[in-house]
């Protein structure tokens, strides 16, 4: 560098160093954790200085001024853009924001897709009870053999009972067994029902009528043996929320697909990009409501063997599912 060039940048340094050593200042104290407590006077300084350093790098640059200072005016910069546009928040603070109101207000804004899969699964259930009733051969259609345990039209009264009721050692280990198979199959149809529902609805829509046509069989089949409010308890205690995570899941699906059919004045891929957003809350909140689902699954519906109880735990879960989607996040004008 020559003696010109040498003075030329010292003097440009001299000229705006206190500038950039007050943002280094406030750019060390952001980057403690401490962005949330800057004064409205720091946090305005940021910003300028920020934008003022920034045009000393471009000037800076254009005239060639030693690597040295260029590459401390980079580095600063660099530091100083994300004390001014990153996320200034935690991770506790993601996550309390996540269940204190950005879930439960997705779930509101949702609630067309939600109401879908509703319909879709209680479809399916009607549809499949209406069959049996009519012809128990149904079941065979509706219900896949490695899912009915062992319970179908020929099994006998008694022995429909005692999966329900039976509380015998082997009786948990058979039933573990098989709650942890349903559990996965379930899991497989709500992250499909979710993936697929940008293909116009449609793949969403049967896979819920599916779900619900399983659900329909199964329960036909006991209510025929007069074992239905029985049933319906031990279904109870982890199917009001395992299902429900289903429909949630379902109704992310359809809101990606409603996005696809109904782009509005948007484009196309800008729809399905704002959807999106809540799309994938919805499936977190699914993902939640099948792993509570799981341990219930696991434990409670085999421990839990009174009818009431049952029923009492999972409606008890289910409402507060709901006070939390109705109740949570609205905000105080």
């Amino acid at each position: 560098m020559t003696d010109v060039a040498r003075i030329r940048s010292a003097r440009f340094r001299e000229q705006r160093e206190s500038d950039w050593l007050a943002l280094e200042t406030l750019v060390q104290k952001a980057e403690r954790g401490a962005a949330a407590k800057l004064s409205f006077k720091e946090a305005r300084d940021l910003s300028r200085l920020y934008r003022s350093t920034a045009t000393s790098l471009s000037v800076a640059r254009d005239i060639s001024m030693d690597k040295a200072l260029l590459a401390y005016l980079e580095a600063l910069v660099a530091r100083a853009y994300i004390a001014v546009y990153a996320p200034q928040e935690s991770l506790a603070g993601v996550v309390t924001r996540f269940f204190a109101s950005s879930a439960p207000q997705a779930m509101r804004r949702s609630w067309v897709g939600v109401l879908l899969g509703f319909v879709a699964m209680a479809l399916g259930g009607i549809i499949a009870y209406a069959l049996f009733m009519q012809d128990e051969s149904w079941f065979y259609t509706f219900m896949p053999m490695e899912m009915a345990g062992g319970r179908h039209p020929g099994a006998s009264t008694e022995s429909l009972r005692e999966v329900i009721f039976d509380n015998g050692e082997g009786a948990i280990g058979g039933l573990s067994f098989f709650a942890a198979f349903l559990f996965s199959h379930n899991t497989r149809i709500a992250i499909f029902a979710f993936s697929l529902g940008i293909f116009a609805c449609v793949p969403s829509f049967f896979l819920t009528l599916y779900q619900g046509l399983t659900l329909g069989a199964f329960y036909a089949l006991h209510d025929s043996r007069d074992l239905g409010y029985e049933v319906f308890g031990w279904l109870s205690i982890h199917g009001v929320t395992e299902l429900s995570a289903i429909i949630i899941a379902s109704g992310g699906g359809f809101m990606l697909g409603l996005a696809f059919l109904f782009p509005g004045e948007m484009r196309r891929r800008d729809a399905i990009r704002a959807a999106s957003k809540d799309a994938m809350k919805l499936a977190l909140i699914a993902a939640i409501m099948l792993f509570v689902a799981g341990l219930l699954e696991g434990f409670g519906r085999q421990l839990v063997q009174d009818t009431e109880m049952r029923l009492v735990i999972g409606w008890g879960i289910g409402a507060l599912w709901a006070g939390w989607f109705l109740l949570a996040g609205w905000e105080r004008r």
